[in-house]
């Protein structure tokens, strides 16, 4: 009988795992430094140094002068600069609705105020809505008044001088009219030029040289013309003792930030470069 071979069963072989061919790029080791502590602390204080003092530059400084001791007189909420003896403000419609008989007991005061600008127009077409009123109060109440108009070098230096001349009527006792320059627009030659031509326009419609209300920044940077030196300067510097401007000025505006009996709101104080009887003879005759 002959016997049957078994059948062999071949068990899969199993293949070896194939080895990753090793890179040829060997890693990099990332070596983190740490910082020193001291390095840390120094950044820190530099950062905080940095950020104090531009708060200082931005926010305290341009105003420190609020906060200093007051070694002289303090009048209307401030220190009030030493030597004059002729104040005044100037008022639009943000000071609001003035209650004109307690304004008046100012001139019985220690700081009498004799004098008051009013805003009267801006650009060629807006009139300060207080201003009527205002004006024919001034005068009722006896303080020399004066008119000014806020200039926009965007608009024709014609259309807002006719405009101011047509809106604004002065008398003899009033101070000449004044132009108000704060912003200087693209062109500094034009903005000059057309200066010159509301200047003129007004000068012969009133007979009086206008004044010319600007900041020391800009008069000295944008008005460096010789011919608006001719005109009186009316000059607006906060904050400082005395005036720094090395030229002829007949006004100062001393503060944005005092405080009257009859008006609520703050107010700008000024003062004048003369006596009571030097005021009188500047206003028109």
């Amino acid at each position: 009988m002959v016997k049957e071979k078994k059948a062999t069963v071949k068990k899969p072989t199993k293949k070896p795992a194939s080895k990753r061919a090793p890179s040829k790029r060997k890693a990099k080791k990332v070596i983190q430094k740490e910082i020193p502590a001291w390095v840390r602390y120094l950044l820190y204080v530099l950062v905080i140094v940095v950020f104090v003092s531009g708060f200082y530059f931005f926010f305290i400084r341009p105003y420190a002068y609020r906060w200093k001791p007051c070694y002289g007189l303090k009048g209307y909420g401030i220190c009030m600069p030493a030597g004059y003896r002729v104040h005044g403000i100037d008022v639009s419609h943000y000071q609001g609705d003035i209650d004109w008989k307690m304004l008046g007991q100012t001139r019985q005061g220690q700081f009498p105020i004799q004098f008051i600008f009013m805003k009267a127009t801006e650009g060629g077409d807006y009139t300060d809505d207080r201003f009527a009123a205002n004006f024919d109060s001034a005068r009722v109440h006896g303080f020399v008044r004066g008119a000014y108009h806020f200039y926009n070098p965007k608009t024709d230096a014609n259309k807002q001088a006719d405009f101011f001349i047509q809106s604004v009527k002065l008398e003899p006792g009033d101070l000449p009219p004044v132009l108000d320059i704060e912003k200087k627009g693209k062109d500094m030659k034009k903005l000059q030029a057309d200066l010159k031509v509301w200047l003129r326009k007004v000068e012969n419609h009133y007979g009086v040289k206008p004044i010319i209300y600007a900041s020391y920044k800009f008069k000295t940077r944008y008005l460096n013309d010789s011919i608006f030196n001719t005109y009186p300067y009316w000059i607006a510097h906060y904050y400082v003792d005395s005036v720094r401007y090395e030229g002829d000025w007949r006004f100062w505006q001393h503060t944005d930030v005092g405080t009257l009996p009859g008006i609520d709101e703050k107010v700008d104080l000024n003062v004048f470069n003369g006596s009571k009887n030097e005021l009188d003879a500047f206003c028109i005759p």
